[in-house]
């Protein structure tokens, strides 16, 4: 197990990783939250409200992903099913997923109601949408660079698009999450909240191409 974590982290910083416009994309994005916590002091709950608001970046693409597909099973009738029950499943997922993190993190709402509205406003409470913005621009490269411009789009499945994002998500946030836990018992250091950044930067990578790896086998 040691030996592949070491494979994989070793994988990140090789010369044909760090050319790829999709990385350095990613990369930059991420940037956005560094910014936050040296410049804006954020503490634990923006960092991770920020981080929730990727679910939202990655549930648009894999809507556009399921639209172009044209893989054996991509027939309109079937995406006439499968897309309004992602985007129903996934997004009961990711509300849940937000009321979480605002409950345990957000203490200043801790006797608030929490819904879809309250997620919105903090979000542009905390002035996420530039960072949102940056998510977006970041996964959109990677949509047309990989998905449309190497045809991935064509090998595509359905039913395999529309589980993918959990696997990327709920490994990603468990690990986050756990990391955000100790950075609010240490005080949200500003050495432990830069860790949970990183940390994001490398399971992103990781993720993104192991995900378009799996189109080349």
């Amino acid at each position: 197990m040691s030996n592949r974590l070491a494979a994989a982290v070793q994988s990140l910083f090789e010369r044909q990783t760090l050319s790829k416009p999709s990385v350095w994309a990613l990369i930059i994005a991420n940037l956005y939250p560094i910014i936050g916590v040296i410049f804006f002091d954020w503490q634990t709950y923006p960092l991770l409200l920020f981080f929730w608001t990727e679910n939202l970046v990655i549930g648009f693409y894999t809507v556009l992903k399921m639209l172009v597909a044209s893989g054996d099973n991509a027939k309109p009738a079937v995406k006439l099913f499968t897309v309004p029950f992602f985007c129903l499943h996934y997004g009961i997922f990711t509300l849940v997923h937000g009321v979480f993190v605002v409950a345990l993190f957000g203490s200043i709402l801790a006797d608030d109601s929490i819904n879809a509205g309250t997620l919105t406003q903090q979000v542009l409470d905390y002035q996420l949408f530039w960072g949102v913005l940056a998510l977006l621009i970041s996964h959109g490269i990677s949509f047309f660079k990989n998905y449309i411009g190497r045809n991935e789009y064509q090998q595509a499945e359905l039913t395999k698009l529309m589980f993918q994002p959990y696997g990327r998500v709920v490994i990603l946030h468990i690990t986050i999450i756990i990391g955000g836990f100790l950075s609010v018992f240490l005080g949200s250091p500003l050495v432990a909240l830069l860790f949970l950044i990183i940390l994001k930067i490398v399971i992103d990578i990781a993720t993104h191409l192991r995900e378009h790896r799996k189109y080349r086998e």
